[in-house]
């Protein structure tokens, strides 16, 4: 064992290439036929470098198949070439990428997360502009960019969290009607909610817009002009 690892450090320090198979074991056998590196033990595990989120992001141009083991939220992570993700999945309640995922797509490798506290209670704004909106999810950054884009008032609900940097994430923004109703179902999985009414990114008509009671769940259109709780979302 003692000679593997030496002649291993020799490798790495020397920078030679070496093209043959090698095992590490303490019984001398041969690797596997069908393996480059065969590490084999019965009282030991291979130890993967290990990083936070924020060193594993700043990784230059990782190679597809790439593998760390993440210390933020503690789970082993590899890179498909277009992004990080998780070899065992996501899991709504988990703490991952700046808050708390409420949402998962069919997927399984996407979906929503939620901001662990609310926002500053706000107004929808533009009381009497009707703004195109959609109820779906998955709609709710558009519904955002477009209620900031064609409503100049400040203090907004949607404006609000798209002015958000909160963990070190910028994209957030206020969810879609049906969005926010899976923030709904998932509320003592995240947490934090206040027994009272929270804006949607849908716009009703020209007067309303769609929000939900989160002491009983019932979505209903109210006036653009009151003051509602706020909890803003990103996608990942």
């Amino acid at each position: 064992m003692k000679n593997v690892v030496t002649f291993l450090t020799l490798i790495l320090l020397s920078g030679i290439s070496v093209f043959s198979q090698v095992g590490i074991n303490t019984d001398n056998s041969a690797p596997g036929p069908s393996a480059m590196l065969d590490v084999s033990s019965t009282n030991k595990g291979f130890l993967p470098p290990r990083m936070t989120t924020t060193q594993i992001n700043a990784i230059a141009t990782p190679a597809e198949g790439l593998t760390v083991y993440n210390t933020t939220i503690h789970r082993m992570m590899f890179f498909d070439g277009n992004g990080w993700q998780r070899t065992d999945g996501f899991h709504v309640g988990d703490n991952y990428a700046g808050g708390i995922i409420f949402y998962i797509d069919g997927t399984g490798q996407h979906g929503l997360i939620a901001a662990a506290s609310d926002q500053s209670p706000s107004p929808w704004g533009c009381y009497g502009t009707f703004i195109g909106t959609s109820t779906d999810i998955g709609t709710g950054q558009a519904n955002t960019t477009a209620i900031v884009n064609g409503c100049s008032e400040i203090g907004i609900a949607a404006r609000v969290c798209d002015d958000l940097v909160l963990n070190g994430y910028s994209d957030w923004f206020l969810p879609s009607k049906d969005a926010l109703n899976q923030l709904y179902l998932q509320k003592n999985v995240v947490g934090g909610f206040a027994e009272d009414g929270y804006w949607s990114s849908s716009n009703d008509d020209a007067n309303h817009a769609w929000n939900q009671a989160f002491y009983d769940g019932s979505q209903y259109d109210n006036s653009k002009r009151n003051t509602l709780y706020v909890r803003a979302v990103r996608a990942f």
